[in-house]
């Protein structure tokens, strides 16, 4: 039985120069990460919980980032949005 400590969760974001960073920084804080690139699209999956830290996304990109600007690069994600605020958001499944 699959629990959700084992369940995988993902993020499928819009290639781009900025997502370049961002993939970098998600890559960095999340361990056993899979990152597949497709035209157009980077799938980054893990099992459990995926974290995207504000800092390390502003450190890779050399400028102040706001969370609220990955939706700008989000085609599409499973799992749910635990937490969204200002410094990091957490993808997990909640059951």
């Amino acid at each position: 039985m699959t629990t959700t400590a084992d369940r995988p969760v993902g993020i499928d974001l819009q290639e781009s120069e900025e997502t370049r960073a961002l993939v970098d920084a998600i890559e960095a804080d999340n361990e056993d990460l899979t990152v597949l690139h497709m035209p157009g699209i980077v799938r980054l999956t893990k099992p459990g919980r995926l974290v995207i830290n504000q800092a390390s996304v502003e450190q890779r990109l050399g400028r102040p980032w706001e969370t609220h600007e990955l939706q700008l690069a989000i085609v599409s994600y499973f799992g749910h949005f635990a937490e969204w605020d200002d410094d990091q958001i957490l993808i997990a499944w909640d059951h």
